[in-house]
């Protein structure tokens, strides 16, 4: 009798303790915190290679709202904003912040040493101190170079066969971000060596563009390099495109879409599939990597773009050998 008493109280205690153990799971289902990732950027709403970048997120499992939570932080073409945007991720505190932009990566480096930073593009990493070395990054920071100052010699050259007779240059730059030291470093060297001379045009909001155009028209300079910055992530490409367009000068940046946008010529990176890239370091870093031991990646494709429509409006006629070799032509 004792035995089937203590037997059946057992079969009683199972139930209720495999119920108490599936409550403990479910709570701590519940409550188990879902990876916040910070989005530093300048730009003041989402374009396609935002999108590009999520749907990378989507194709390796993660989904914002559901197993991560995306924070935004937009500075709206406000460089100076950077820093306080930064520091306002850090405080949260985020698991690791997608810094956009070589102004938005270091004002991310410059607020944490900790949490992990992803570059969405750079200019130069290494160059402008992000990284110690892209094959063995070092610190907190790890992602995709955009390596386009090293694009100057080559914008020069494309330029120098539209313009045979090129030998005055105008280089706007933004001096809010350390990386137009760089590209006017490349496109010094590279002009001395095309014997073009490079005038450095700096500023340092969007609104004094005009102004700085219109300089660059007094002074006589033949043709403009525009720095990437202002195309995509101030979306600025359209003014200039515009504004260089009315004084009849032939312009070229390593700026996704400004060809697009009424530049005469774009040279530069296959920027979509780098921005589904940025995706793959987000998930290892969550998975468990150092971004240390994240070799830094640089971009293999890239595209050459023509607006005839402007070469039109300026009265250029660009060669036949030109035309050949670009991947796009906008008429």
């Amino acid at each position: 009798m004792i035995l089937r008493f203590t037997y059946t109280k057992v079969l009683t205690l199972i139930p209720i303790g495999l119920l108490i153990a599936l409550c403990f799971s479910v709570e701590a289902q519940q409550s188990k915190k879902i990876p916040q990732i910070g989005y530093l950027t300048l730009l003041a709403k989402p374009d396609s290679n935002e999108e590009a970048f999520l749907m990378g997120l989507r194709d390796l499992g993660y989904i914002d709202g559901q197993n991560i939570s995306i924070e935004y932080r937009r500075a709206r073409g406000g460089v100076e904003r950077l820093a306080e945007l930064a520091v306002d991720l850090v405080r949260r505190p985020v698991d690791l912040i997608v810094a956009r932009s070589t102004p938005a990566v270091q004002a991310a480096k410059n607020a944490t040493t900790t949490i992990p930073v992803v570059m969405f593009a750079a200019a130069d990493p290494v160059g402008s101190g992000l990284v110690a070395s892209l094959a063995r990054p070092a610190g907190n920071t790890t992602g995709m170079s955009n390596i386009q100052p090293e694009l100057a010699e080559k914008e020069l050259e494309l330029l120098r066969e539209v313009l045979p007779k090129l030998s005055r240059i105008a280089f706007l730059g933004h001096s809010g971000d350390p990386a137009h030291k760089l590209f006017l470093k490349q496109a010094h060297d590279a002009a001395g060596r095309l014997r073009i001379k490079v005038q450095p045009v700096l500023i340092s909001r969007s609104d004094e563009i005009e102004a700085a155009l219109a300089e660059v028209h007094r002074g006589g300079l033949e043709a403009l390099i525009v720095q990437p910055l202002f195309i995509r992530s101030l979306e600025q490409g359209p003014k200039i495109g515009e504004l260089a367009a009315k004084t009849r000068l032939p312009s070229i940046s390593a700026g996704v879409g400004f060809a697009d946008e009424g530049g005469l010529l774009f040279y530069g990176p296959d920027i979509i599939e780098r921005s589904r890239r940025v995706a793959v370091f987000v998930d290892k870093i969550l998975e468990g990597a150092k971004p240390a031991d994240l070799p830094v990646e640089q971009p293999t494709r890239f595209e050459f773009v023509i607006n005839l429509k402007t070469a039109k409006r300026i009265g250029l006629i660009i060669p036949p050998n030109v035309l050949a070799r670009a991947d796009r032509v906008i008429k």
